[in-house]
């Protein structure tokens, strides 16, 4: 998956957030409804102006994104 195909960033569209492609739909939108157990199709069916390939793309940006950064988790 070419996620750069699908997403992009707009300073003019959320403040520049990573949107997908001629939508207002963030990656951070999407990759929350997953995390928070929402599936594929609960997404396709409320955004209905989206593609499977769109949610993949998502999850591989972030992913993408993850592998550079550095995590530190706070024991407390």
């Amino acid at each position: 998956m070419n996620w750069k195909e699908r997403i992009t960033v707009d300073p003019e569209v959320l403040a520049g957030k990573p949107i997908i492609k001629g939508t207002r739909i963030s990656v951070e939108l999407v990759v929350d409804l997953l995390g928070r157990g929402a599936t594929v199709t609960d997404i396709l069916e409320e955004y209905d102006h989206i593609t499977a390939e769109d949610i993949q793309a998502c999850l591989a940006y972030a992913g993408e994104l993850l592998k550079s950064e550095r995590i530190y988790v706070n024991p407390n």
